[in-house]
């Protein structure tokens, strides 16, 4: 009599063991894909508000995922911000915050980076089994003491593998003209180099036809100070392309300099093949694509096709890139098990620029770009999250969040444990971008250049009033032009800043494009409002501790001992590349 109850038994039990199968594959570890574009504006994504680059790829994940409308990066430079998205930590709380003009790092061969002993979020997530990568940029340092003790590396942060360029970037990997690293201090260089050749070369006709009464030894020794210093100089900037222009496989070089014709196939590449090795998961893979910064390489296929030259050309390529990325996810079966993001490190570069031609991005309605600490442009970025199943689709949500927060999300997500001997300034946006709660938990958020606030932002606790304060604002140049066009980034403090007391106080949630200040006479609110960020910013600067400035003079020049080198030091050349290169485009 039981025999009939025998396959309603069965499917029972199977579709038991399906329904566990389902509950264990939603409450595994989900594998995390970050993706960060550099010098991205907020404009020019389509998703928020462009209507004239084409960024299909980066609108649909925002169609299928959570878009942030006010997602904030820690600092205005590449440096300073991708440190505090892998820390969850203030550069100043690391020591990536600069006292000087020089904010980002300058040299492959300096001796500053990413301390040691700051802990990211690669390290949390591969002491909990994750397989690890970072492939594209990385721009936090390798050396402390010499050559190869890499101590700033990517495998001495938590990633297994690391395929890209341990610096960043610029026009000199491309050519010597429209010189980018320290052009103002090249400029200067130059010009003294040239006094003195022109003065020995002065004293020498002098010499000769006896207008002057001068020793040989004198002019001997003034034109062997002025080769010296020609030399110490020259040796570094001249060479910026052999030095700093580098392609790694783990600590091996691969290029140097790098073939930048190649670069873009090399890490799409380089990113497929890593989701193709390590589809059984779990696995973190930090895409920080090349693109959009200068010179824009970019390949013919892209070339000419956008309606915003060369700039749109490499935006449009990267959204391409970004695609086949996630086309690499789908086709694994991957795309439900993977917690999907994708940024910019800091706002687009509004002086870049070549003759007429716009080279840096756009940034929409707000005000400034890159290197500005206070101002929107330069630190309000895009922001998308997709994991189909746990996150809501084509959601909006228009609350404060940092990069920062990338830290405790994927460290909760990977069920690590974050150091507790350190303040962490992220916050775990799960429950934010999940909807089971509607306010962020960022009440204050401060806003630095180098180490300069230059302006604080308050969301008021369960209201909607979200007030900016900004102490310094940068002084435009020429007036009213709003950026830095004559020095080509805006400086943090001295003569090119303006410092308001009262602070200039804007109400964000009516004006987020600070157009117009509130003062005492327009807004009753004034002196309660300031008053408490006062007294915020000293709450905070109480949890500040004295740590070495990685960015310092001494850190920040070029050491020939500590410069990677595939050849024999100065004959620094190789392509171990060479013919394996496969073309994916």
């Amino acid at each position: 009599s039981c025999c009939p109850a025998l396959p309603l038994v069965s499917w029972l039990a199977i579709l038991l063991v399906s329904c566990l199968r389902t509950y264990a594959s939603s409450t595994s570890k989900p594998n995390i894909l970050l993706m960060m574009a550099d010098d991205l504006g907020l404009g020019d994504v389509g998703c928020y508000g462009n209507d004239t680059l084409r960024t299909p790829n980066i609108d649909q994940l925002a169609k299928e995922g959570v878009k942030l409308t006010q997602h904030i990066a820690a600092a205005p430079l590449c440096t300073p911000s991708r440190a505090a998205f892998l820390t969850g930590r203030y550069p100043i709380r690391s020591g990536m915050g600069s006292s000087t003009k020089q904010r980002i790092l300058y040299w492959t061969g300096g001796s500053g980076g990413l301390p040691p002993n700051e802990t990211t979020f690669a390290r949390i997530l591969q002491q909990q089994g994750y397989t690890t990568a970072l492939i594209g940029k990385w721009h936090q340092g390798m050396n402390c003491e010499s050559h190869s003790d890499h101590c700033h590396h990517p495998l001495n942060h938590g990633f297994d593998y690391f395929y890209g360029m341990p610096f960043t970037l610029v026009n000199e990997c491309q050519s010597t003209e429209n010189r980018q690293l320290n052009a103002l201090v090249q400029a200067k260089y130059w010009l003294y180099s040239q006094i003195i050749a022109l003065t020995v070369l002065t004293l020498l006709i002098g010499k000769l036809t006896g207008l002057f009464l001068v020793k040989w030894k004198a002019i001997i020794c003034f034109a062997l100070c002025g080769f010296l210093f020609f030399i110490s100089w020259f040796s570094s900037y001249g060479f910026v392309k052999y030095w700093n222009c580098i392609l790694l496989r783990n600590h091996d070089i691969s290029e140097q300099p790098m073939k930048l014709e190649k670069a873009t196939s090399n890490i799409l590449k380089e990113a497929v093949s890593f989701i193709e090795r390590n589809k059984h998961g779990p696995f973190l893979l930090f895409v920080s694509f090349l693109h959009v910064h200068t010179p824009l390489i970019t390949t013919e296929k892209f070339l000419g096709k956008s309606r915003h030259g060369l700039y749109g050309d490499n935006v449009e390529e990267m959204d391409w890139m970004v695609g086949r990325i996630l086309d690499a996810i789908d086709k694994e079966g991957l795309k439900n098990n993977t917690f999907t993001y994708f940024t910019s490190d800091h706002g687009g570069h509004l002086e870049a620029q070549k003759q007429n031609t716009q080279l840096g991005g756009w940034n929409g309605i707000y005000k400034g770009g890159k290197g500005m600490g206070g101002w929107e442009g330069g630190i309000r970025v895009p922001g998308i999250f997709r994991w189909p199943g746990v996150l809501p689709a084509d959601t909006v949500i228009n609350e404060p969040t940092s990069l920062m927060d990338i830290y405790p999300t994927v460290a909760h997500l990977a069920a690590g444990i974050m150091p507790q001997d350190r303040v962490i300034d992220g916050r775990n946006l799960m429950p934010l971008l999940q909807g089971k709660v509607q306010h962020s938990e960022h009440e204050f958020m401060f806003h630095y250049c180098g180490l300069y606030l230059h302006a604080v932002r308050w969301h008021q606790k369960d209201s909607a009033a979200l007030w900016k304060a900004h102490y310094t604002t940068p002084i435009f140049q020429p007036e009213g032009a709003g950026a830095c066009y004559r020095s080509g980034l805006c400086s943090c403090f001295g003569e090119d800043v303006t410092h308001h007391d009262p602070p200039l106080l804007f109400d964000l949630s009516s004006d987020p494009a600070e157009i117009k200040p509130v003062s005492p006479a327009t807004e009753p609110l004034f002196d309660i409002v300031i008053s408490r960020i006062e007294r915020a910013v000293q709450e905070h600067r109480q949890t500040l501790t004295p740590v070495p400035q990685q960015l310092s003079g001494y850190n920040n020049v070029w050491k020939p001992w500590l410069q990677p080198c595939c050849g024999t030091f100065p004959f620094c050349w190789c392509d171990k590349e060479g013919d394996s290169h496969q073309e994916i485009l």
